[in-house]
């Protein structure tokens, strides 16, 4: 449903549907401890004693490997999101077109910066996207900013290298000298840090006008790569931050990761991957606000 989460353009190709690999075991253990439980039901206490107990049995006797809950089990749910969260959108004539891709504002001395996933940008000029934070329901509390500047790191500008799917942007706002971090704060950005974090990913779906939401544990996957499992992060969820630590109040955290990397974010609803952010993150970030 998802496939690239998306490539910016709108002749991107058609996105694939196709589940990634899990273990084959899996889904035969599921039918059989579902069986069991079946053959358990009872309207009696000891009946659901029993179904308790055979399904337990039945999960214990899977491999290893196989004990993991489907990530479909857990999904996302829509709101109206956060201050330093939004959607990029295209841009024709002054107007704004579809949003298409996430990104955040992240926290710097320049307070123009926003991050995103640098597949998003392929074939953007600078003026042909903007970002709109916490836009839902066709509303801009803090209207649209105008990409002026596009920072990717060298190996993916030459190779378009899936380590290294991430990009900054210079966001600014015509006829408005206040800088967006300003107005939304911006997310401090986390680089070098372990690959299990609980955090919280936010982004645009195509086709909704409303962010989606969910909070889980990510996992490394591979050496340079994490892992988020949780449903509804469909196309368009590509650029949405992964925000550890994020403060109740508002709204704001660190931010580990973007959805993008492994196959451009992944190609299912309720698996999503990101770079790890380590120095080669840090390096472009110094970059941005260095020649901003």
């Amino acid at each position: 449903m998802r496939g690239e989460k998306r490539r910016y353009a709108a002749k991107a190709r058609p996105p694939r549907r196709g589940l990634r690999a899990r273990p084959a075991t899996w889904g035969a253990g599921l039918a059989a401890a579902v069986t069991l439980g079946i053959m358990a039901t009872s309207p009696s206490a000891h009946g659901a004693e029993r179904l308790a107990g055979r399904l337990a049995a039945a999960v214990k006797a899977l491999p290893r490997g196989a004990r993991t809950v489907p990530p479909a089990l857990v999904h996302g749910r829509f709101y109206n999101g956060t201050p330093a969260v939004g959607a990029l959108f295209t841009v024709s004539d002054g107007q704004l077109g579809q949003h298409f891709c996430s990104a955040s504002v992240v926290a710097s001395r320049v307070k123009d910066l926003v991050i995103t996933a640098a597949h998003c940008l392929n074939g953007a000029q600078p003026g042909q996207v903007a970002f709109v934070p916490e836009y839902h329901r066709h509303t801009e509390p803090y209207g649209s900013w105008t990409v002026t500047r596009v920072f990717v790191d060298a190996a993916w500008a030459s190779s378009g290298n899936s380590n290294d799917d991430v990009a900054f942007l210079v966001v600014s706002q015509p006829g408005n000298s206040t800088p967006i971090q300003e107005l939304t704060g911006g997310e401090n950005l986390a680089t070098g840090w372990k690959a299990a974090q609980r955090v919280q990913v936010i982004g645009y779906p195509n086709g909704r006008q409303r962010p989606i939401t969910c909070t889980a544990e990510t996992r490394a996957f591979g050496p340079r790569q994490l892992e988020f499992d949780c449903g509804g992060y469909t196309n368009g969820t590509s650029g949405a931050p992964f925000l550890a630590y994020v403060h109740p109040a508002t709204g704001l955290g660190a931010v580990t990761g973007v959805i993008g990397g492994y196959e451009q974010g992944g190609d299912t609803p309720s698996v999503s991957y990101s770079i790890r952010f380590g120095q080669t993150v840090r390096n472009l970030y110094n970059e941005a606000v260095s020649k901003n």
